[in-house]
């Protein structure tokens, strides 16, 4: 890139005809404006917002360092899923969908048994009934 040569000499562009310069308002000489001085003995210093140097209790320290490290930390699935629950409308819906596949009970599994041998025992066609079925011992 070359560079701008120096001392060429020009000048702005003068101002148009009847266009004059800004006047600057007039000083009241009753009213000086004189700089403050914040040092030692001098003016008071401007109030300033000075929560960051506060001691806060331990239990308030203690959760925004949670925060904080939930921000920055690499949370694994497994227990982030803990941090997001769902509102109560969408669990009221979930529940009512899960309630339809719930494993029966010994009663229910009892009269379908029941019904499935009267059925085979008149010989009609049983009906199927899907459950889920769970087993406690690993």
């Amino acid at each position: 890139m070359p560079k701008a040569k120096s001392g060429t000499g020009k000048k702005p562009a003068a101002a148009p005809f009847g266009a004059s310069k800004a006047t600057k308002a007039k000083k009241n000489p009753l009213f000086e404006s004189t700089p403050k001085n914040f040092g030692i003995g001098q003016d008071i210093r401007p109030v300033t917002d000075l929560t960051r140097f506060v001691k806060w209790p331990e239990y308030v320290r203690l959760q925004r360092q949670k925060v904080i490290l939930n921000q920055r930390l690499k949370v694994p699935p497994a227990i982030a899923q803990f941090s997001h629950t769902l509102d109560k409308n969408t669990a009221t819906q979930l529940f009512k969908l899960l309630n339809k596949y719930r494993p029966e009970s010994k009663e229910e599994k009892k009269s379908r048994l029941e019904a499935a041998a009267s059925a085979v025992a008149e010989n009609k066609d049983a009906k199927v009934v899907i459950f889920f079925f769970y087993f406690d011992t690993f």
